[in-house]
């Protein structure tokens, strides 16, 4: 073939490269205005509203209330990742962007060395702090995804050069027996909320919930006496000039969230509206309002903040704040994680100053760990793996609890404790009674902080459980086996001596393997099928963001959603 024909075929295959990526772009683009339309059309979003919030009933003391069951506060961050937090020597952006009120926390009560979510994705972690169960006891096993959304990022991005079966994605029959709306915990589960109400508690809800938007379902359904429902997840609206964005072109869960999100909250289901500023901010400003106005009578809030998870946005002001930090990436997830810890201060500050502080338990934890999807691999330090994973990365979390002058302040509890361990601890420090009826498997807490002789105490679980789909987990006497049903691959790790996960020594104990399978298929004989099936399953690294190209020896698990 001479020189001129080689060149002539030479830019026909780059012609037709470039209609092929024009037509995938064209094709992107397509969707993902589509998203934005649906979203737009479907749920309009009205003005700022102002929110009543239940106050102490007339005739009731005007001075705060100094005795009697405590308060409690529940704080959960989403997505925060162990190093996000210098409570450990750690922290965002090499400890340059400090966390003293969160770490506050941890230092003036109880710090649980080794706290668990209870999944590696948020939806199945708040139904077990909710319920105070293992999710999978019924049924809220996967979690649910708006309408659209797996199948499209199916669409929008390819299979990327030498990654194994990228997003199976297995059609619309779990879709048509399960609409979104009714994928939530079932209202036969008893909610924290609940208990805490009957014990005589006022309740109150601000955030994220994703447990469910069907009648009875909804937080002010579900025990909640009021509930600010973070209705879609905007920090402020994208063209606001306030705000400072950072987009993840190549994360397709940020792309579809960018389309397909809006600035909205609503109050005890009424239509969406706009908040009020810079949504962590907002939700701190409504927490100080829930606090003010019920000091003088016992009250549970669920303060379930949306920060750090994406959309990366952050306020312009604390942005500005981090002028050293030179990623711009970095710069607005650190300056997420600025708001946050002075939101959580304020909250504390307002206890204070509200003369309740000393009869008030306070937790703080994260629903599962930080995500690989925002490309910064330092997050999760210095745990292997990510959210979507089991790896401790995934679900090794901040777990906090401060009381003062019951809980000593330096407490230090290394035994594994659970998410669902917090319903029971909330329950038994309000005096709360828990139902007799099913299986509770969380156990309180207090006792192994109050100083009421945990020496004696054996530890709060001798194994504990994870599930999704075919990827399990067990935790026992100091092992951790994971095990993955579609790879048919097995990890063991001594967690005593290697609690990071370096090491699968699966192989050299073949006896404990068979023990540990045997613990995960007695535990799932009691657990119930799901409720609606897993749309998709895709390979996650272990060790590596998203945004970084595969490599084959990287490691990987399937996670079924």
């Amino acid at each position: 073939m001479n020189l001129g024909i080689m060149k002539w075929v030479a830019g026909i295959a780059g012609a037709i490269g470039l209609v092929l990526i024009a037509a995938y772009v064209f094709r992107v683009e397509l969707i993902l205005h589509y998203i934005r339309y649906q979203t737009d059309t479907r749920t309009p979003v009205g003005e700022h509203q102002s929110v009543t919030w239940g106050g102490a009933a007339a005739g009731q003391l005007e001075v705060p209330r100094s005795d009697g069951p405590p308060n409690v506060i529940l704080i959960v961050a989403d997505d925060l990742g162990w190093n996000d937090l210098t409570f450990n020597g750690g922290g965002v952006a090499g400890g340059s962007v400090p966390t003293p009120n969160i770490d506050r926390i941890a230092h003036e009560g109880a710090i649980f060395r080794n706290g668990y979510a209870a999944n590696g994705t948020c939806a199945p972690s708040r139904a077990s702090l909710m319920s105070g169960r293992y999710s999978t006891r019924f049924g809220f096993e996967f979690t649910p995804t708006p309408p659209g959304m797996l199948q499209n990022l199916t669409r929008l991005v390819p299979r990327p050069a030498g990654e194994p079966e990228f997003f199976t994605y297995f059609g619309d029959e779990g879709r048509a027996a399960v609409p979104f709306e009714d994928m939530g915990m079932p209202p036969s589960e008893i909610t924290l909320a609940e208990t805490m109400r009957d014990a005589g508690y006022y309740t109150a809800h601000i955030g994220k919930w994703h447990l469910g938007r069907s009648p009875g379902m909804m937080p002010h359904e579900q025990g909640f006496d009021d509930s600010l429902l973070m209705h879609s997840g905007f920090y402020l609206p994208e063209d606001s000039p306030d705000v400072v964005n950072s987009r993840q072109d190549f994360d397709p869960i940020d792309r579809f969230l960018w389309a397909g999100m809006q600035y909205a909250a609503s109050f005890n289901g009424s239509d969406a509206f706009e908040p009020d500023g810079y949504i962590t901010d907002y939700y701190t400003d409504e927490a100080i309002n829930v606090i003010e106005q019920n000091r003088q009578r016992p009250f549970f809030m669920y303060l379930a903040h949306w920060a750090p998870h994406t959309p990366l946005q952050a306020s312009r002001e604390d942005y500005e704040a981090l002028s050293h930090i030179e990623d711009h990436r970095l710069r607005v997830y650190a300056a997420m994680i600025r708001a946050l810890d002075r939101g959580v201060g304020e909250v504390l500050d307002a206890l204070e100053e509200n003369g309740i502080a000393d009869n008030t338990l306070v937790i703080f934890t994260s629903d599962n760990g930080g995500a690989d999807y925002v490309g910064l691999p330092e997050i999760n330090e210095p745990f292997r793996g990510w959210k979507i994973t089991f790896f401790e990365g995934g679900i090794h979390v901040p777990y906090f609890m401060r009381w003062p002058g019951t809980i000593p302040a330096g407490t230090r509890v290394n035994d594994p404790v659970h998410h669902f361990d917090i319903y029971a601890t909330a329950a038994d420090a309000g005096g709360a009674t828990l139902s007799q009826d099913r299986v509770v498997d969380g156990v309180s807490l207090l006792p192994y902080v109050t100083g009421d002789e945990p020496v004696t105490l054996d530890a709060p679980h001798d194994r504990l459980f994870w599930r999704e789909g075919g990827y399990q987990v067990v935790m026992a006497e100091g092992w951790k086996l994971q095990r993955d049903a579609r790879q048919q691959r097995t990890w063991l790790f001594n967690m005593t001596d290697d609690p990071t996960e370096q090491y699968n020594v699966a192989d050299a104990h073949p006896e404990r393997v068979a023990a540990m399978h045997d613990m995960l298929d007695a535990h799932n004989a009691e657990q119930m099928d799901p409720i609606w099936p897993a749309l998709v399953e895709a390979p996650i690294r272990i060790d590596v963001t998203v945004d970084q190209p595969w490599e084959e020896d990287d490691e990987y698990i399937y996670w079924p959603n």
